[in-house]
This record gives C-alpha cells, sequence and structure tokens, in this order.
C-alpha cells in the first residue's frame, strides 16, 4: 500500500470518526456527555488546526499563539457544526479555523503599532538579556534588567508588556532579510497553501466514496505519475477508457467540490 493511500485511509477513517461523534453527540440529552463528546471531536482533529497555524507561520507570531488561535476556531467549528448541513466536518472547519487565525492577525497584530522608542528598549532587551542571565545565573528581574540598561523601569515594563501579540515587530520594521516590511510580506490574498490543504482535505471524504476501480486510477495518474496506457494496462481497460475514466471522474469530483469551496 502506498504512503499516499494509507495518508487518505486515515483521513477517511477521522472523518467517519468524527461523524459518529456528531452522531452520538446528537443524540446525548446529558450536557456533561455532550462536553465530553464534543472534547473528542475536537481532539480528533487537532491536526487539521495544527496544519492550518503551520501555514500562517513565519509572518511575525509565534507558532505556539497560533496554534492555540487555531484551537479555537476548531472548537467554534466543532460547536456550531449541524450533521445535516451538505458538508462534510472539514469543508466547514478548515475556513472556520483560517478565519479565526486571519482575525487574530488583524485584531492582534496589525493594529499593534509599537512606539519607536518602545522597539528600541525591546532591542536592547534582546542583544543585553541574555548577558545578564548569564551573569545572575538565573532569570533578572525587570528592575535588574532596568538598571543593567540604564533605563526607567516603567519604560522597560512597558516595552516588555509590548511583547503581546508581536513581541518586536511592527509594520513597518523588516520581517526578514530581504529588508521587506510585514505588511509586504503578509499577501491581500488568500494563501495558495492554505488553499491547497483545504481542497485536499476537502476531497478525502469525496474519494473515500469513489468506487475502487476509480480511486486506484486517480491514484497511478496523479500521484505515480503514470501515462494512461500503463494506467489501462494495470487495471485492465484501454487507453481511451481510461481517458474517459479520468475526465468522468474529475467532473464527479469538481462537481461535489464546488458546493464545499462555495460555503468556504
Amino acid at each position: 500500500m502506498s504512503v499516499g493511500h494509507s495518508v487518505a485511509e486515515d483521513r477517511a477513517a477521522r472523518e467517519a470518526a468524527t461523524v459518529e461523534l456528531f452522531e452520538a453527540r446528537a443524540a446525548a440529552s446529558d450536557p456533561e456527555r455532550q462536553r465530553v463528546l464534543l472534547e473528542r471531536i475536537v481532539e480528533l482533529n487537532l491536526e487539521i488546526a495544527r496544519g492550518i497555524a503551520q501555514r500562517f507561520r513565519g509572518r511575525g507570531a509565534e507558532l505556539e499563539d497560533l496554534e492555540q488561535v487555531a484551537y479555537v476556531g476548531l472548537m467554534k467549528a466543532a460547536t456550531n457544526y449541524r450533521l445535516e448541513a451538505d458538508t462534510p466536518f472539514i469543508g466547514y472547519a478548515v475556513p472556520t479555523i483560517r478565519g479565526e487565525v486571519k482575525r487574530y492577525f488583524r485584531d492582534c497584530a496589525w493594529t499593534v503599532r509599537i512606539p519607536r522608542r518602545l522597539q528600541e528598549i525591546q532591542g536592547l532587551v534582546s542583544a543585553k538579556l541574555p548577558e545578564l542571565e548569564q551573569s545572575l545565573e538565573r532569570e533578572p528581574s525587570t528592575e535588574e534588567l532596568a538598571e543593567f540598561l540604564e533605563l526607567e523601569v516603567k519604560d522597560v515594563e512597558q516595552a516588555l508588556a509590548a511583547r503581546g501579540c508581536f513581541t518586536t515587530l511592527s509594520l513597518d520594521r523588516p520581517a526578514d532579510e530581504t529588508g521587506l516590511s510585514l505588511a509586504e510580506v503578509m499577501p491581500d490574498e488568500d494563501d495558495v497553501a492554505v488553499r491547497q490543504l483545504e481542497a485536499v482535505d476537502m476531497l478525502q471524504p469525496i474519494l473515500h466514496d469513489l468506487p475502487p476501480r476509480e480511486r486506484r486510477i486517480l491514484e497511478l495518474r496523479f500521484v505515480e505519475g503514470w501515462t494512461q496506457a500503463d494506467i489501462g494496462a494495470e487495471v485492465g481497460v484501454s487507453q481511451m477508457q481510461v481517458s474517459r475514466l479520468l475526465r468522468g471522474t474529475l467532473d464527479k469530483l469538481r462537481h461535489r467540490l464546488t458546493p464545499l469551496q462555495a460555503a468556504a
């Protein structure tokens, strides 16, 4: 069994288990039982949240913070999702989580404009703190740090507090070695990698519903890179039949996927 096929099976199994948990939660009348089932749904789908958080790393926010925000989005998705919706949970969860992460950047990041003086103090702290920690053999207090930097305690406190959302970053600060500002690095359009992640995850339950021969042909063509002639020899049909099967299967996937993308 190929690695790609194994991953597809794992995702299909996760989606099936998620549906079962939602069904059990819908049938449960005890609030505590509903809460436990909701937590199990979230735990089962944490990989989705982590994957989306990974796509947004390197934009000034700590990965741990992004993951926490993504978990909040996953919890919201699990809480609000309804089984009667004509959309698999993954198709509902991915745009919900992504929206939560984007709100984090908009509300917590882009509105934070750290005064230049506090940025300078933060730079001093970053440069000098290791030296002071080595000298003291422990983490210094704010007062000790202020004394070491020859600054007012209140100034150091403000600089440290301003590290909340973006450590020492502001919109105008260079984001990387290219010299581009953070505002220039953050694209206006949706991240292509995130859209690809969504498409792959949305497709998993749809692919699972295909007949085995159609799944095999798709795997050979788009995962293994086989030619249509080789595929035909493998599955026992002509090259022309492979072409028709591929076209029909792709049309079927496109038809099933379009409503999910519209819902996103």
